[in-house]
């Protein structure tokens, strides 16, 4: 989480530091990342940078909860637009992920932290926990789930589905990087998935 100085700075000031840092994620992966580049780009001492952020782990896993709570606020969005069908909503939320992770400004970027996962990475994507504003985003849209034709006992098996969709749609994108996969074969198969899910695996006796 940035530092309280780093809040205290103007927009412009901001932006310049959050656009110079994901040219340099984007060039490489976290790991290999240089906190140089970052100050060198936006213009800043390193000893500003250490009043802004603790590391660069800081300021990265800031950024992809910038962009996770960005996505949770769309999810919304397309949920009260499909009346509340968590099915469809993944499925168009999935689409909109496509174009925007193919996109050459983002591609890189979501290129390097897909290929380069790990759990705390995985979790930062996928589970929107890092503050508590973004907890609430969580169960605003469990309440917003038209649980009308789920075959669920309860809202824990509500969250339960939302792990495994969510899951699937992760390793879907991981995929899309990984083998390069085209958008529609990407489609293709997380429609086919999602499918599966929505229709059960058990076999019900006649």
């Amino acid at each position: 989480m940035p530092k309280q100085t780093f809040f205290h700075l103007s927009k412009d000031k901001q932006e310049t530091l959050i656009i110079s840092a994901k040219e340099e994620f984007s060039r490489v992966p976290l790991h290999e990342a240089s906190i140089a580049n970052i100050i060198k780009n936006a213009g800043i001492p390193r000893g500003s940078f250490y009043q802004y952020f603790e590391d660069k782990e800081d300021l990265y896993f800031y950024l992809l909860n910038q962009l996770s709570k960005k996505n949770a606020e769309r999810f919304i969005s397309i949920l009260k637009e499909k009346d509340g069908d968590i099915f469809e909503t993944f499925i168009e939320s999935f689409q909109f992920m496509i174009r925007i992770h193919k996109n050459p400004e983002h591609k890189s970027f979501f290129k390097n932290a897909f290929l380069n996962m790990n759990y705390k990475l995985e979790n930062t994507l996928v589970n929107n926990l890092y503050e508590e504003s973004q907890k609430k985003q969580y169960f605003d849209i469990i309440h917003l789930i038209n649980t009308k034709n789920l075959n669920i006992k309860d809202e824990k098996d509500l969250h339960q589905i939302m792990k495994i969709a969510s899951a699937v749609t992760f390793h879907n994108l991981v995929h899309m990087f990984g083998k390069e996969l085209s958008d529609e074969e990407t489609l293709k198969n997380y429609i086919d998935q999602i499918e599966l899910l929505k229709r059960g695996l058990y076999k019900e006796e006649d």
